[in-house]
């Protein structure tokens, strides 16, 4: 079996659990300071870089594979009493992981934009930072099918690849605009993770 890449690992983890992590309430300072602690953190110093993920991103996941994938990519790993977990790595390693979280990426782009689940989506246009995306599509195809998981996969995939390149994590938007084909009529727009917690609310 070809070997997984540490980051692609990480990838699939957090697009598999991501919908499984609730933000606490915001009622008071004691609740806002467990927010952040459950937040991802990236640490840049000078020589390393420390990424830690909060213990909700392995409820459903083998946190004991996960480690031993980063420990044998040559990451230093530390389990925090909170259950979080530390990774800390070279900045070069931490480029190399950002590299390839970007090639998978386009790939699932590309696979969407070519492949057969997806037939209303038409083409998939991007900026470099994963910030924003515009999905052209077949408005009447795209509105008689379920091509609209689509948007929540972009969403959560580019707010993956903003907080592990050091966004904060509570301030951090990935907007997704869904537009006409033919007619360039504005069908939808999305921000993550705003609409995506407004739905949990609701």
């Amino acid at each position: 079996m070809k070997k997984i890449t540490f980051a692609a690992f990480l990838l699939m983890i957090l697009l598999l659990t991501a919908c499984n992590a609730n933000e606490e309430s915001k009622a008071n300072e004691a609740e806002q300071q467990q927010k952040e602690s459950e937040g991802i953190s990236v640490d840049k110093g000078l020589l390393n870089v420390e990424v830690t993920l909060p213990a909700s991103f392995f409820e459903d996941g083998d946190i004991d594979a996960a480690i031993a994938e980063a420990k044998e990519e040559g990451i230093e790993v530390t389990k925090n009493e909170n259950g979080s977990v530390t990774y800390k790595m070279s900045k070069a390693k931490h480029k190399e992981m950002m590299a390839e979280m970007e090639d998978s990426l386009l790939e699932s782009i590309e696979e969407l934009k070519n492949g057969e689940d997806f037939a209303s989506i038409k083409d998939i246009q991007h900026n470099k930072k994963f910030t924003e995306f515009t999905l052209v599509v077949d408005k009447d195809a795209y509105e008689n099918s379920f091509d609209g998981f689509a948007v929540f996969g972009l969403g959560l995939s580019g707010a993956m690849y903003q907080l592990f390149n050091g966004a904060d994590p509570e301030n951090y938007n990935v907007k997704i605009v869904v537009k006409d084909e033919a007619t360039n009529e504005i069908i939808n727009e999305v921000n993550y993770p705003k609409d995506l917690e407004d739905l949990e609310t609701e």
